[in-house]
């Protein structure tokens, strides 16, 4: 994939704020700036001063003055795309950011697609692909655990698993072939041994890896929360609560959420993708029916179910048909309406254990600290500061990763079975390049091309 043009975009989102800046990067930034910036200093050329730098000036069509600016020179290889950049910060109004990108582009700047920027980066070996990836993750990340497990990939957490468990794979390919080809002065006596430790080695660590997945998912998407619960129980009452707004409708008459509603929260640093559902019950309503009809169709994908049982009133074959709904689940219990006198008797409910219940009021909020707690244990056991472990939240990754996985255990089961060594070379080297794929050392162009069609324009 070569790189020629000199590409330039607005990095900064629109907007009120005060500054907007212009990214220009290529063998031409230099020059193609230069054309437009008049600097206090009028003999100053900006192809003649120190890379990283910093110089105040105006950008200038013909005689005709813009903008007053600063200019940032960043000459390769240090640059964020190893190229020639320069960043144009000028006031942030969007026609004058319009303007000067206008300008730059007419004196031989092309735009730029989105995630070009990144994209040089990779291809100049400024960043490999998986830390490219967590460009984009950075910036779209919704919560605080998102934004470290996105920083932790961006300086190359994952990237060092893989190339560690790729080094060792590759050094055995290596080694396999030498002997095969010079079995008089390379061994393989005792190799059983030695490979068999290798694979048990590393087919832990990706496994390990694969094991983060799905927590890693939540942090980045958010945990799927479907609230559960019957009629009237107080399920609108405490999205709402979740909320801080009154976001769902909430009266006396049972029935009254007849479809899903569905709202993002943050709540102390977790996503949670929250789902309100309609009151299951038994209903000959045919509206009703195929709002409860969706609830259950909605509880089978969910990461968490929060069932929200109505203390005020008996427990009824509509309890014990959300208990079989959500047994297989994970989930946690409010015992809701504990502000007034408790009806329910819990021992109906033989699957639901005493520690799993809360008692909450969402009218008057009590109990929403043990919900939190709750929910912050169940998906992180407890660790919520994440210190180095690394999380998998890409699902190229841990497709790549699982295709590297079983591939190495073929490998596992031919040395088992006493095969001949050069069976292990074919299903080594498929797991050298699934790896190869997450970091972008076995890549495609087409595949490079679709991930950076991704991300946003001027990054």
């Amino acid at each position: 994939m070569k790189v020629t043009d000199t590409i330039a975009a607005i990095s900064t989102s629109a907007g009120n704020s005060g500054i907007g800046i212009i990214r220009i990067s290529g063998d031409e930034s230099v020059e193609i700036v230069d054309k437009i910036f008049k600097s206090d200093k009028k003999e100053k050329k900006l192809c003649d001063v120190k890379s990283h730098t910093v110089h105040y000036g105006y950008i200038v069509d013909d005689e005709k003055t813009i903008d007053q600016v600063l200019v940032l020179v960043m000459k390769k290889p240090h640059s964020y795309t190893g190229e020639d950049t320069v960043e144009i910060d000028c006031h942030g109004g969007m026609l004058i950011l319009q303007k000067v990108l206008e300008l730059v582009i007419k004196n031989g700047a092309k735009a730029a697609a989105p995630g070009e920027f990144t994209k040089r980066a990779f291809l100049n070996g400024r960043l490999d692909l998986s830390q490219a990836e967590a460009v984009m993750d950075v910036i779209q990340s919704s919560n605080d655990f998102a934004l470290k497990s996105s920083m932790a990939q961006l300086k190359g957490g994952v990237s060092d698993k893989i190339k560690e468990i790729r080094s060792d794979v590759l050094y055995h390919i290596a080694f396999i072939e030498s002997a095969l080809d010079d079995p008089e002065h390379i061994s393989l006596d005792g190799y059983h041994d030695e490979i068999s430790g290798m694979l048990q080695n590393n087919i832990f660590k990706i496994k390990q890896l694969l094991d983060t997945f799905d927590n890693g998912r939540r942090m980045k998407e958010g945990i799927n929360t479907v609230i559960l619960g019957k009629p009237n129980a107080g399920k609108s009452s405490l999205l709402n609560l979740m909320l801080g707004e009154e976001r769902a409708i909430v009266t006396d008459i049972e029935g009254t959420t007849r479809d899903v509603l569905e709202e993002n929260i943050n709540l102390n640093g977790l996503s949670l993708k929250i789902i309100d559902t309609a009151g299951i019950r038994n209903t000959e309503d045919i509206v009703e029916q195929i709002g409860v009809n969706k609830a259950k169709e909605t509880a089978n994908d969910a990461d968490l179910i929060i069932y929200v049982i109505d203390g005020s009133k008996e427990i009824d074959e509509n309890d014990l048909e959300i208990i079989q709904l959500i047994k297989d689940k994970q989930f946690i219990v409010l015992l809701n309406k504990s502000d007034v006198e408790i009806i329910a008797d819990l021992s109906k409910i033989k699957d639901l254990p005493a520690e799993d219940i809360i008692e909450f009021s969402a009218k008057q909020g009590i109990g929403m600290d043990k919900l939190e707690n709750k929910i912050r244990d169940m998906f992180f056991s407890g660790k919520v500061t994440y210190n180095d472990q690394i999380y998998i939240t890409n699902a190229r990754h841990k497709e790549a990763l699982e295709n590297a996985y079983h591939s190495l255990l073929k490998v596992k089961e031919s040395v088992e079975a006493m095969m001949p060594e050069d069976f292990y070379s074919i299903d080594l080297m498929d797991a050298y390049e699934q790896l190869g794929l997450i970091i972008g050392e076995s890549v495609e162009e087409d595949l490079v091309n679709e991930i950076f069609s991704k991300f946003c324009m001027g990054k």
